[in-house]
């Protein structure tokens, strides 16, 4: 079977895009830039609306990251990383060196991955959690915006990840990536 073919769960055949399959079908108008959808392992995954408490929650993280952020570094937000040939993710927000274009940042620049959860828990959890720790992220946190507690996820490998930690809302968030950073969810 050629490799721009993928089989569904329901067992029909579905063809299978590159990034620069999709680069090009947005830059020829096609797919809009305003379409918001993630392309994993081939597949276009439609990303559903952001609500009120996502919202909030990557707003108050985003700034108090950017107030703890050295100089070195680049915080981004809903920004594309090409992971592979077949897989490209827009975390909700992004740390990396300011020394890569955003087009240029693979899996092991990301020093922390951001995942902020209303209705997609589950997907952030378990498949993104997965592809994140395969293509070598370093740091990646899942919050589920609606119970306000975040899945701390450390030391990546091919088959998952060493630890998952749950915090709770009164619990500091510290990431490696950013030493002088500290968040509680409670304070969203």
């Amino acid at each position: 079977m050629p490799s721009t073919i993928t089989k569904a769960a329901e067992g029909y055949y579905r063809r299978a895009f590159t990034v620069d399959e999709i680069i090009a079908m947005q830059d020829a108008g096609i797919i809009s830039e305003d379409e918001n959808f993630e392309l994993i392992e081939g597949e276009i995954v439609p990303m559903g609306p952001k609500y009120s408490a996502h919202e909030l929650i990557k707003s108050e993280l985003g700034m108090a990251l950017s107030k703890s952020c050295p100089d070195t570094l680049r915080i981004g937000f809903e920004s594309s990383f090409f992971l592979s040939a077949s897989t490209f993710v827009e975390p909700d927000i992004a740390v990396y060196s300011k020394r890569l274009r955003t087009q240029d940042v693979r899996g092991p620049d990301i020093l922390l991955a951001i995942e902020v959860a209303a209705s997609s828990l589950a997907y952030d959890l378990n498949l993104k959690a997965k592809l994140y720790a395969r293509h070598g992220v370093r740091e990646y946190w899942v919050i589920d915006a609606n119970e306000r507690v975040a899945f701390v996820h450390l030391g990546p490998s091919e088959t998952g990840w060493g630890s998952v930690t749950r915090k709770g809302p009164e619990e500091a968030l510290r990431s490696a990536a950013v030493p002088a950073f500290t968040f509680r969810l409670v304070d969203a």
